[in-house]
């Protein structure tokens, strides 16, 4: 009795360690979906500065392009007018070499009137031709052919002058103006390569901003995949606790059908023996020397039948194990054997926390066990195709779930198994070697 009372109390306190354990572990998980969800909103902050930001550069990217494109266009147009500068400048040298030529035919003929003035004594020569007149009509005569050639020389002389001075004011002008082109030129082709260089920052800008936001949906997307992970392993330990629950009332219900069983058997047979012991008594007319006969013990329910809490996994050779590799850790040991239809069960019995695609993972299947009062999490990952089972689904130990597979970050067909004392969580702290519990 007092045996039977002893397991009673640590079967008692096995299911309320069990139940104890369950809650703190719920109230971890909420715990870290609340604080996925605070840095989700922080995230989502960031990721929305950084569309603004996105917006900004993009904004200040078209107007650069606006000016740009302006500062092209001018440089175009200062181009075409250079080339029609260059063009006039080429039509001037003509008219240059026009003038050229008359100032040079004027410097041959004035030239030649000077050396002439010169050797007939200049202006004695013009009053030797008034004083030479015959008469007062022929003076006159001379005195207006004088005049006339005086204003002709006066006239060469002046347009002498006047086609120098054209010459040199034309000169100038077309230098300056080309010059002054080519500096705005120079300026606009300048202003262009800063824009280009500042387009050149803002493109970068953007790419980084860009860069930026994939990773911030990144992060996003994994605290949300986290968190169906957390929500997925809430429902999954609730529902190993319903039905550790439920074991734990078949079980009782067992041992007390048994110890009911057990107690009838033990009535009946004392029933039996005090009725051989009261035909006995009445056909020997009395008291015997013989003593009564110890009533036969109660019957004891068979022994439930042993079995490990895991089993292996899967078929195959161990080509790697928990530990650190030159890759990095690795969390728990590949399994492999070639073959298409090499099949993969569940270790244990338990709730499929998760089962689908994961970029890293492939086709994953997680599972959530209480066993012996401690909760424990495996996985599954790379299967050949979609898991034969679904999340939410009560599985037993041995239950088919796939076939082992490449899928996901994976280098060849093989099972990765993974054995977490507890829930599982992204930095994977309560991996354990799942070897020892394989054996």
């Amino acid at each position: 009795m007092k045996r039977k009372l002893v397991m009673a109390t640590l079967s008692l306190s096995l299911v309320f360690s069990t139940y104890t354990v369950s809650a703190e572990t719920l109230s971890s998980i909420k715990e870290k979906k609340e604080k996925n969800r605070s840095e989700q909103t922080e995230k989502q902050g960031e990721l929305k500065k950084n569309q603004n930001q996105q917006d900004h550069t993009l904004d200040q990217i078209q107007k650069l392009e606006s000016s740009i494109d302006k500062t092209l266009e001018d440089i175009g147009n200062k181009k075409e007018s250079i080339q029609k500068t260059k063009a006039s400048i080429e039509k001037l040298k003509k008219e240059i070499d026009v003038l050229k030529k008359r100032i040079k035919e004027r410097d041959a003929l004035l030239k030649e009137r000077v050396t002439s003035m010169y050797e007939s004594g200049g202006a004695v020569n013009y009053l030797d031709v008034v004083l030479g007149s015959k008469d007062f009509g022929d003076f006159l005569d001379r005195v207006f052919a004088l005049n006339v050639i005086a204003e002709q020389d006066k006239a060469i002389l002046e347009e002498h002058k006047q086609d120098k001075e054209s010459v040199e004011k034309k000169k100038g002008q077309v230098e300056s103006e080309l010059l002054s082109l080519n500096t705005d030129l120079t300026e606009l082709e300048g202003l262009n390569q800063k824009l280009t260089d500042q387009k050149k920052q803002k493109d970068a800008l953007l790419a980084q901003l860009e860069t930026e936001e994939d990773h911030l949906h990144d992060h996003i997307m994994q605290l949300d995949e986290t968190n169906e992970l957390l929500s997925a392993q809430e429902a999954a330990i609730k529902a190993e606790m319903e039905r550790a629950k439920r074991e734990e009332e078949e079980r009782k219900k067992r041992e007390a059908e048994a110890r009911a069983a057990a107690a009838a058997a033990a009535e009946k047979a004392r029933a039996e023996a005090a009725a051989r012991e009261r035909n006995k008594s009445n056909s020997g007319g009395g008291s015997s020397s013989t003593p009564s006969p110890t009533p036969p013990p109660a019957p004891t329910p068979a022994p439930a039948p042993v079995s490990r809490d895991f089993i292996m996994p899967s078929q195959g050779f161990i080509t790697s194990g928990f530990g650190n590799r030159s890759a990095g850790m690795h969390y728990g040991m590949d399994i492999a054997q070639g073959g298409s239809t090499v099949p993969i069960v569940a270790a244990a019995s338990g709730t499929v926390t998760r089962a689908y695609y994961s970029s890293s993972y492939g086709n994953v299947v997680y599972i959530t066990h209480f066993i012996n009062g401690q909760l424990y999490t495996t996985l599954y990952a790379h299967m050949r195709s979609t898991p034969a089972v679904s999340q939410g689904q009560s599985v037993s130990q041995g239950t088919f779930l796939g076939y082992q597979g490449n899928t996901g970050a994976s280098r060849g067909q093989h099972l990765h198994f993974e054995l977490h004392k507890g829930p599982w969580n992204g930095s994977k702290s309560n991996a354990v070697d799942p070897r020892p519990y394989l054996q």
